[in-house]
């Protein structure tokens, strides 16, 4: 990329430049100018050239858009965008008019115009219209005026675009602004298609991917919304956003988005963490991958790196920014520094003991030192708060000790070929919690203190939970007295975490499906949908392979009929509303199938089945998986929706027919707790039936 030759959007040869930078544009409360202001230091020194101040609880940025800013106000503003000038970094000032702009009254976007003309006095020249996070109903006299939302949008910003005299950087923010927000899909959206043949072609389009917070960001998805807005989108990137989560903090290296995406894309902003200071590494390995280029020649990338990028290695980004970050950890120079000194006139708070410093005389306690800080700590601090999707190595090594331990106590009370590794295991997670007490320590005693006061609810947090856990393996261990964090009736309030909002969520049926870590940990991401006649050659091949892996065995043709078996084996078809399939990244993986009436299949296999069983359970259900989809939770779902179907028609009940061979899916209804064994006369050897009322 060229050097630009000033804060704007060009470079010294006249092309537009890549945009590349943050925009604060979280819910929560707005960074201070001061921090602002150290954004654009560190952007300047990492090679990222632009700021979009889109604070969503600024009030006059969203709330108020009307309401022109005060002479305070206006200050303060002024003296930012100068500040960000002079570190040449563009300033791009946004306001979201959407909560309830009337698009079709000529005075609401005169009141656009005009704040946006008392921010260009200001001195800025880059303008962004943001209409994300809105109702896309229109009120009445909008739907008289235009024929979509999204001519509305196009018609106002066109307009202003225009009026500001059309701005060398000009971003707009779609309502649908992400592929899952797309109906029914990006290619076919109405929405999207307006706003890419309407809008000027000097206005760029803001894209979060393919859903809010976007996993990864494949080159394939970024030329498919291209091809639709008909321009190359700026990346609006939430992957290390915060500020739908109190409780959770991200501090893992910018990847999963290939250096191939460069030269395919207008730009990439980053909406980080609601806290400043933690985001250094958010940026600084933002900074290192936008100075990666496509066509630069592979660099060294680690073995196992699962980007497989040449030109980018999240891994030694990450290294980077943590070895920058420690610097600033120790730095007394820093803003909010223990040892800063005082540049005002008022006289620093004395914390000394006079003239010379306390020495313990013999038998008395030594001076408490605090350790200093380590790049290791600083690792482990980022494997603990990673990212949205998955977790640090070292904190997934701990949750699978932690499951393991726990999966094989009786290792540990009574002596067996594993009691020497539960032990060892034991020990080795002890000391990884160890590890994490140390950090914890020495981060409360690091110089910096605004980073640490940014951090400290966090680290707090993990500190405690660790605790929680290794108090619980040392019990399980038979090391001294049950923990009484975790087994008194009357805990201490650390012992329970979450609150109010915990509560609700583990009384919720879906709490903790969407866990980074399960047993055994699952990466995997389904998809359920409605049965169509062309799954029925893929429900019949996932039925004889699960067939053929039953315990003993037993070919197919040998067992004894199951009304199931017809179904799946597509010589009965499922009810209507009552066929559901799972799938994953390989394909289909599984499926769920049911009858409302059950006993014109039963008749037609000529199995006798009790009319007092098909009173109370007239309805028939069956689901099987794949042995590769090993979280339950897509069952639970495909179950439940079943279920539903099947109550909606008016039926009592519904029950499963299970070959004892079937261990799983045995395994599964116990589990699922609202199944239970029933007898049916006439039933085949070796085979179990459980059903459910509705």
């Amino acid at each position: 990329m060229s050097k630009p030759s000033s804060a704007t959007g060009r470079t010294q040869t006249g092309t537009r430049r890549f945009i590349s930078g943050v925009v604060e544009g979280f819910y929560g409360r707005p960074w201070t100018m001061e921090q602002r202001t150290e954004l654009f230091k560190r952007e300047q020194k990492w090679g990222l050239n632009t700021y979009l101040y889109a604070p969503k609880d600024d009030y006059k940025h969203r709330m108020y858009w009307r309401d022109l800013y005060s002479a305070e106000e206006a200050k303060q503003l002024m003296a930012l965008i100068t500040a960000a000038k002079q570190h040449d970094v563009e300033f791009i000032y946004a306001i979201s008019p959407g909560l309830d702009i009337t698009f079709s009254n000529p005075k609401e976007v005169a009141a656009l115009k005009r704040k946006l003309d008392q921010v260009r006095e200001f001195g800025c020249r880059s303008f962004s219209l943001l209409f994300d996070d809105i109702e896309t109903e229109m009120c009445q006299a909008d739907k008289q005026a235009f024929s979509s939302f999204a001519h509305a949008q196009v018609a106002v910003t066109n307009e202003v675009y225009q009026h500001l005299g059309e701005p060398e950087t000009f971003l707009f923010c779609p309502t649908d602004y992400c592929a899952s927000f797309c109906t029914p899909n990006v290619s076919q959206s109405s929405y999207l298609h307006t706003v890419g043949e309407k809008l000027l072609p000097g206005i760029d389009i803001l894209w979060t991917g393919p859903k809010v917070v976007s996993h990864k960001i494949s080159v394939e998805s970024i030329e498919e919304a291209s091809s639709v807005l008909k321009r190359a989108p700026v990346i609006w990137d939430n992957i290390h956003a915060n500020d739908y989560d109190p409780q959770r903090l991200f501090l893992g290296p910018y990847k999963d988005r290939p250096t191939e995406l460069i030269p395919k894309l207008r730009g990439v902003l980053t909406n980080p963490n609601c806290e400043f200071y933690p985001n250094f590494v958010a940026i600084h390995t933002l900074g290192t991958w936008c100075k990666a280029t496509a066509d630069g020649g592979p660099k060294d990338v680690e073995m196992g790196d699962e980007e497989q990028d040449p030109c980018y290695s999240h891994q030694k980004a990450l290294t980077l920014a943590l070895t920058d970050w420690l610097q600033e950890f120790l730095s007394t120079d820093q803003p909010g520094a223990r040892l800063k000194k005082e540049s005002s006139d008022e006289e620093p708070m004395q914390t000394d003991m006079g003239e010379g410093s306390y020495v313990p005389g013999p038998g008395e306690n030594p001076l408490y030192t605090a350790e200093p800080l380590t790049l290791e700590d600083l690792k482990l601090l980022s494997d603990l708060f990673y990212l949205p999707y998955e977790h640090g190595p070292t904190a997934r090594t701990m949750l699978q000790q932690l499951d393991w331990l726990k999966n094989n106590s009786q290792a540990a009370t009574v002596e067996t070929d594993m009691t020497a590794e539960w032990c060892s295991r034991a020990q080795r997670f002890d000391d990884m919690c160890d590890a994490v007490v140390q950090m914890f320590n020495r981060l409360s005693n690091a110089p910096n203190r605004s980073i640490l006061y940014d951090l400290y609810n966090y680290i707090c947090d993990i500190k405690s939970g660790v605790g929680l856990a290794r108090a619980y393996v040392k019990t399980l261990g038979g090391q001294g007295r049950p923990s009484a964090q975790l087994m008194n009736d009357d805990p201490e309030p650390w012992g329970f975490r979450g609150g109010l909002s915990g509560e609700f969520q583990r009384m919720l049926p879906g709490h903790g499906n969407r866990d980074l870590f399960r047993h055994p940990p699952m990466t995997a991401v389904y998809c359920i949908r409605p049965y169509c006649p062309e799954d029925k050659m893929e429900v019949q091949r996932i039925f004889r392979e699960m067939q053929s892996a039953g315990e003993g065995k037993v070919p197919l043709v040998a067992q004894p009929p199951l009304i199931c078996d017809s179904l799946s084996a597509g010589e009965i078809s499922p009810s209507p509303q009552c066929a559901l399939v799972l799938e994953d990244e390989m394909g289909m993986c599984g499926y769920a199938l049911a009858l409302t009436d059950a006993k014109p299949a039963a008749a037609k296999i000529q199995r006798a089945v009790s009319d007092s069983v098909l009173e109370e359970f007239p309805s028939l259900i069956t689901i099987q998986m794949l042995s590769r989809v090993t979280d339950p939770s897509p069952a639970k779902c495909m179950i439940g929706q079943l279920l539903s179907s099947i109550r909606s028609s008016g039926s009592r009940g519904a029950f499963c027919e299970l070959r004892h061979s079937d261990r799983r899916m045995l395994d599964f209804y116990t589990k699922l707790g609202s199944f239970k064994p029933i007898k049916v006369a006439g039933l085949p050897q070796d085979t179990v039936a459980m059903a459910t009322s509705l």
